[in-house]
């Protein structure tokens, strides 16, 4: 294991218990390095106090974070907000001037479509090789469920949200891809990445992109606010710590653990359950941990790959691993050991 800690310095204004144990911190290490783990990163008060490299792995070495990949369009989303390209409670509609005429489908928000609470199947064929037009087939696909009904976790929803942007920039002359890189990943400090473009140039908006732990770190950042020429703070902080009324835990890419300090949360494996057909999923008072601060947020990629970012604790871990039988609640757990 390649390991490097440093003491953080405690700001004045914030107690005792908000600096995370060493103890708990190399506990917390052990678990992902033995379920594992690639890379742990935890920086806290912007003092880097853990940066391990386990099972193999080098440090600044990019990995693929998978559905991680789907917070960075989020975040474009919420900047094209700012500047007034679009708003989340239109009509997708307004722009998919086709949907005009669908009696379900002219119902759906720009909002709705970033929480997939758009109706829309999932249609993970999407995330296929040799797809020639992702977005047509995605504007094209038929509801599973009516607006506002349903979480429905998949590709689709967002990559209807990539033929928005794509409409709304065309005067611009420019591509979502050139305005993602503009505005959210040259601010990160973040260069192109890899898009898993189709024949016709659209990038998988749902998956593909490869950082470091240090790189998927600067996300973190931005919900902070360290980073607030991205997109107003408050829009970050409203936009991703909230969810929608068929799923509470999630909101525009990001995962939160607001119910877990109320009574009846139950802690959930978000893969596992996401592993199952949707109208089996249960979100529920759903929550990643019971011992983690509830303004915890989380950016979730397959196998095992976390961003976690706790605002009130000025807190920033980044897990990345294979694919293995790793626990939020444990991990969690391990790290913040409340009951």
């Amino acid at each position: 294991m390649l390991a490097l800690m440093i003491p953080g310095k405690r700001s004045q204004a914030r107690s005792k218990t908000d600096a995370l144990a060493a103890d708990r911190i190399n506990r917390a290490a052990d678990y992902s390095a033995a379920n594992r783990g690639k890379s742990l990163l935890i920086v806290q008060q912007g003092k880097i106090l853990h940066e391990s490299y386990t099972n193999g792995c080098r440090a600044n070495e990019a990995h693929k974070i998978y559905s991680g990949t789907k917070s960075f369009w989020c975040l474009a989303a919420l900047a094209a907000e700012e500047e007034g390209i679009l708003q989340l409670k239109d009509r997708a509609a307004d722009t998919i001037t086709e949907w005009q005429s669908d009696r379900l489908k002219s119902r759906i928000t720009i909002r709705q479509l970033l929480d997939f609470s758009s109706g829309l199947d999932p249609f993970f064929e999407l995330h296929e090789d040799g797809v020639k037009d992702r977005d047509r087939l995605a504007v094209n696909r038929q509801l599973a469920a009516e607006p506002g009904e349903a979480f429905i976790y998949g590709p689709c929803s967002l990559q209807v949200f990539h033929e928005i942007l794509k409409r709304k920039l065309a005067p611009r002359r420019q591509t979502p891809t050139y305005y993602l890189e503009r505005r959210v990943l040259r601010p990160l400090g973040l260069g192109p990445q890899r898009y898993v473009a189709d024949a016709n140039g659209n990038p998988l908006l749902a998956a593909g992109f490869l950082l470091s732990a240090r790189q998927w770190a600067q996300m973190g950042k931005a919900v902070l606010n360290e980073l607030n020429h991205v997109a107003p703070a408050e829009a970050i902080a409203d936009g991703i710590s909230r969810g929608s009324r068929v799923n509470a835990a999630f909101g525009l890419g990001f995962w939160n653990n607001n119910s877990a300090g109320r009574g009846g949360a139950r802690e959930v494996d978000v893969e596992l359950l996401l592993h199952e057909k949707w109208p089996k999923q249960q979100w529920r008072n759903a929550c990643l941990s019971r011992s983690a601060p509830s303004d915890l947020l989380a950016s979730i990629g397959s196998g095992a790959q976390r961003l976690y970012v706790v605002r009130s604790q000025n807190l920033i871990i980044v897990r990345q691993g294979w694919d293995s039988e790793f626990s939020d609640a444990e991990f969690l757990r391990l790290l913040f050991g409340r009951v």
